[in-house]
């Protein structure tokens, strides 16, 4: 099961631009929990708490007892809406929804790579080309998982990661299920690349010499 986390907030009386901008010229960064069947119940978080998570890796998969009020839910909930200041780049609002252990969400989960030093390609040079650094996945709520782990073992260059390759977590399924999608390419070095554009430019313009010599010899 998903470990839950405890994130304090203390209860406000109003919401409303207004009253948001009053809290956070108070310090507070204002937020709500809402969903579950239950009233939205509007909150303000501590500034500094609130970075110390938002930054950890996997926020938006983390599951939380937010404890209002120095009380205990015992309602897990995770962060479906981050909203920043465009120009300070901080948290100005934060919207979580209620779950359940039943509760079926989709979240985007970050895509993890390992053993890179085991990887032929990229010791002969190639490049980690990452096409998806996050897979959305429907899950049970208390199944979410941290981040998707791509084994790099074995891989050499122009070989492809399918999401058929990775192994998911027990009921966690892709939301996109109609094609077998790619996760990242092992691509060949530029220098490989370079090599190889100019040896196509060099046979193309060979092409075109003896097609203009063959030419020139029937019109003789």
């Amino acid at each position: 099961m998903t470990e839950t986390h405890i994130l304090e907030a203390q209860s406000r009386a109003r919401a409303g631009k207004g009253a948001a901008r009053r809290d956070r010229r108070n310090g507070r960064i204002p937020g709500v929990v809402y969903g579950g069947g239950k009233d939205p119940v509007l909150v303000t978080f501590e500034p500094g708490a609130l970075d110390r998570e938002i930054y950890k890796p996997g926020f938006y998969t983390r599951l939380y007892n937010i404890k209002v009020d120095g009380k205990r839910t015992n309602q897990m909930a995770i962060c479906r809406d981050l909203q920043v200041d465009p120009v300070k780049d901080h948290p100005i609002h934060l919207d979580f929804l209620r779950v359940s252990a039943k509760t079926e969400v989709t979240i985007q989960v970050p895509v993890h790579f390992v053993n890179e030093e085991e990887c032929p390609g990229m010791k002969r040079g190639g490049v980690l080309n990452v096409v998806r650094h996050e897979v959305e996945l429907l899950c049970r709520a208390d199944a979410i998982p941290s981040s998707i782990e791509v084994d790099l073992t074995g891989l050499d260059i122009n070989d492809t990661v399918h999401i058929s390759m990775i192994a998911l977590p027990e009921g966690a399924t892709p939301t996109i299920d109609d094609r077998d999608f790619t996760i990242a390419t092992i691509a060949a070095p530029s220098v490989v690349r370079e090599e190889v554009a100019e040896e196509q430019e060099e046979g193309e313009s060979a092409a075109e010499v003896t097609e203009r010599e063959e030419s020139t010899g029937e019109e003789s």
